[in-house]
């Protein structure tokens, strides 16, 4: 077990899990819902108790993959949603992963890796996307912590971290961010090229 693990393990043990709203997050919701494609293979990287995940079940994706470093956290979905397939619960550092997927949900995962991975986030990101796969989800929109999680951003800095690899399409204000996140989120959706 590593740092980052033992890390993250206690923050599931001790309930510090501010990140986590209980329930999919309004703005990844709306975007699952008009989805057509049940076949898509997705990723969402440290899914933590992955609401998004259980919801994607539900609405009859299959191929949908978790990747978490945190044991506790994938332990704790596989008791809550036993019905999702137990191969698709990756208990991995999302940096090692070695797959492909059409599309990716960002969820609290890039707030909370030190900046300094920020540049190798990008980088993996497109690595694991295929040719036109799409990273959508929320960014946090304000300043956070500097010395721990949740670290934040801003626009102008994510369109310089992500415009050598992805297409923007859409990095604006969630409108429908939920009320306690309302107007500090952006959601984004970016086309790897």
């Amino acid at each position: 077990m590593n740092f980052y693990e033992t890390f993250w393990n206690h923050k599931y043990l001790s309930g510090e899990t501010g990140w986590d709203v209980g329930y999919v997050s309004t703005p990844i919701k709306e975007y699952i819902d008009q989805l057509t494609d049940k076949n898509l293979k997705i990723l969402i990287p440290g899914g933590g108790n992955s609401y998004e995940a259980e919801y994607l079940l539900n609405k009859g994706f299959s191929n949908v993959f978790v990747v978490d470093i945190s044991s506790i956290a994938l332990k704790n979905f596989a008791k809550r949603t036993p019905s999702f397939p137990k191969k698709n619960l990756l208990h991995s550092d999302f940096f090692e992963l070695e797959d492909t997927f059409d599309l990716i949900f960002e969820q609290t995962f890039f707030c909370a890796l030190e900046p300094s991975l920020r540049e190798e986030y990008v980088n993996k990101m497109a690595q694991l996307l295929k040719s036109e796969g799409k990273l959508v989800g929320l960014l946090f929109n304000i300043p956070l912590n500097n010395d721990k999680p949740p670290f934040g951003g801003n626009r102008e800095e994510y369109l310089t971290l992500f415009k050598e690899k992805f297409k923007i399409e859409t990095l604006e204000t969630a409108y429908n961010s939920i009320p306690q996140r309302a107007g500090n989120e952006l959601f984004i959706k970016f086309f790897n090229l």
